[in-house]
């Protein structure tokens, strides 16, 4: 009996699309914060004049919905739709993922058991789209606001900037376990090459490592099971 082949040292995490979509996300993040304290701190202002600015500002913005937009028509769907179910709601143990996160820190307990998205990254992501629905239309106010009269609110200017401070203290923290934190830094790669560490996989995302490797255990039985005997081909007598 041949033996059965060990799982790949490496796990698939996200797509091509996928990939796309927060790469998009995070390039827009960097143009339009560089455009945005232009336009709030003087001192950025003889950098790039403000009426430049201000219009890469909104080109920035308008690419962007662009972008995801023409991902979600000519990209894989299918993995965006499964991204966004995995994005959506939060289980008990991912609930006590963001409640005991300072506990864990404090006295290194374990975490408890996650799936594909921890409870954080779920938190955040659901965070990062509201306050993204926030700085659109505060943005789209002030920039009718500035053509129609009408639409000049005078909150709309502090909305906006709120949101923007907010944005960067998360992307910031983002930027930390991504690229600096030794637990979690290997995750990066997932959205780099498109797979991660298997063993690591296991230690952040056990149920989520397990449903993958369940499916794989299916799809090698289904390909190296024998045939039924019925279907077996007779040898031709002599």
């Amino acid at each position: 009996m041949a033996e059965r082949a060990a799982p790949a040292p490496r796990i698939a995490r996200f797509g091509r699309t996928e990939r796309a979509a927060h790469w998009s996300l995070a390039i827009a993040f960097f143009v339009l914060t560089a455009t945005g304290a232009c336009l709030y701190f003087p001192t950025f202002a003889l950098m790039l004049p403000r009426p430049q600015a201000k219009a890469i500002h909104l080109d920035a913005a308008i690419g962007l919905g662009v972008a995801l937009v023409a991902l979600v028509l000519v990209g894989d769907r299918r993995a965006l739709r499964r991204t966004a179910r995995d994005l959506d709601g939060f289980t008990r143990d991912e609930v006590r993922f963001v409640t005991g996160a300072a506990a864990r820190a404090w006295h290194g307990e374990d975490a408890p058991p996650q799936g594909r998205f921890n409870g954080g990254q779920k938190l955040n992501a659901a965070v990062t789209l509201g306050l993204m629905v926030v700085l659109a239309v505060s943005g789209v106010l002030l920039w009718y606001g500035e053509r129609d009269t009408r639409f000049r609110f005078a909150g709309s200017v502090h909305v906006h900037d709120i949101a923007t401070m907010v944005v960067i203290l998360l992307v910031c923290g983002h930027l930390y376990l991504a690229l600096f934190h030794p637990t979690t830094r290997d995750a990066l790669d997932g959205m780099t090459r498109g797979d991660v560490d298997r063993a690591w996989a296991r230690r952040h995302h056990p149920r989520w490592v397990a449903e993958v490797e369940a499916a794989e255990a299916q799809e090698r039985a289904a390909t190296t099971s024998p045939l039924p005997a019925g279907s077996r081909t007779s040898p031709s007598a002599p």
